[in-house]
């Protein structure tokens, strides 16, 4: 079960999420929070696997709750969730111990992939980040090194399906499926449109 945790200062958007996970086994909301303060109290109290969290908020912002939560609590993973799609703030989140990074224009259906794959201990990132200009804290990860899903979306790329037919097949949307390829190839260190392709085609019959 994910005890998840969420900090954003519009309360509209907690609303979103919390009607998109109300009917989702799996995932257990212990708490939400308008501001920095308030979160790490929930936190403290509630013992979350996950929190997801907005860079600015009041009293504290998110990047001063990641590094104490990361200090008193490693074990727990953050998601960034924020409108702020600059490099610094990306690095400076990363820094913090945050273990993915989501826009707050996503589809909420990616929101929920992202909260599940950081939980299994994976890294995520938003599509429409440029994560190849970020610095050693994303460079320095194990190459090579892809989830299960990723596998799965691998192998049906090398069978020459498209993103729409992945999605459909996967149950996922189409957002996220790009968000996978693009992931994929940078843990791969791949770089141009056609490679990941012709690196599922290399390991069609290794699968």
């Amino acid at each position: 079960m994910i005890r998840l945790a969420i900090a954003e200062d519009h309360q509209s958007l907690i609303d979103g999420i919390k009607l998109l996970l109300e009917y989702e086994d799996g995932i257990s909301i212990v708490g939400t929070a308008n501001d920095g303060e308030a979160l790490m109290e929930i936190v403290a109290k509630k013992q979350p696997n996950v929190v997801l969290t907005d860079i600015r908020m009041p009293k504290m912002d998110g990047i001063e709750a990641v590094k104490q939560i990361k200090k008193k609590y490693p074990s727990i993973k953050v998601l960034a969730f924020t409108m702020f799609d600059q490099t610094e703030a990306i690095q400076q989140m990363l820094e913090a111990g945050a273990s993915g990074y989501i826009l707050k224009n996503s589809a909420l259906r990616e929101v929920y992939e992202a909260i599940v794959t950081v939980y299994r201990g994976e890294t995520y990132f938003d599509a429409n980040i440029n994560t190849n200009i970020l610095n050693s804290e994303i460079k320095n990860k194990p190459k090579g090194i892809l989830t299960k899903r990723q596998i799965e979306i691998l192998e049906l790329i090398a069978q020459g399906k498209t993103s729409r037919e992945i999605a459909d097949l996967l149950f996922i949307g189409i957002h996220t499926v790009d968000t996978h390829r693009k992931n994929m190839a940078r843990i791969l260190g791949l770089q141009g449109k056609g490679e990941l392709l012709r690196y599922a085609l290399e390991k069609k019959y290794k699968f």
